[in-house]
């Protein structure tokens, strides 16, 4: 059954850096565009970055742009992300996912989701 884990998440000070982990199991994820998306409490969830299947094409919220960065390594079914310069606007649950459709800012088109990993950012 295919699967995606994310790891990495945590309490950190504005100003700082978190690296989150998705590991993916189940089948391989070479042929996917991956994301991440973020859902803070009261609001609705949100696109983050993508990354398509070669690591070749990247796209980030303009909140995040600069300060964020996708990476990908289909050997090892594996896709992280850099955060850094947090901001307490930043805290919220990260959710990784995958899509068979190309790189999408819309959650519509992925079907694999992970559980998420709580990322809390104090002022």
């Amino acid at each position: 059954q295919a699967q995606l884990v994310e790891s990495g998440g945590g309490l950190v000070q504005a100003g700082g850096s978190l690296r989150l982990s998705c590991a993916a199991s189940g089948r391989t994820f070479s042929n996917y565009a991956m994301a991440w998306f973020r859902q803070a409490p009261g609001k609705e969830r949100e696109f983050v970055a993508t990354i398509s299947w070669s690591g070749g094409s990247t796209s980030y919220a303009g909140s995040v742009e600069g300060r964020f960065v996708i990476s990908r390594d289909n050997a090892k079914n594996t896709v992280w992300l850099q955060m850094n310069s947090l901001k307490p606007e930043d805290t919220a649950v990260y959710y990784c996912a995958a899509s068979p459709y190309g790189s999408q800012l819309t959650a519509l088109f992925y079907n694999y989701w992970g559980q998420g990993t709580q990322v809390t950012v104090s002022s």
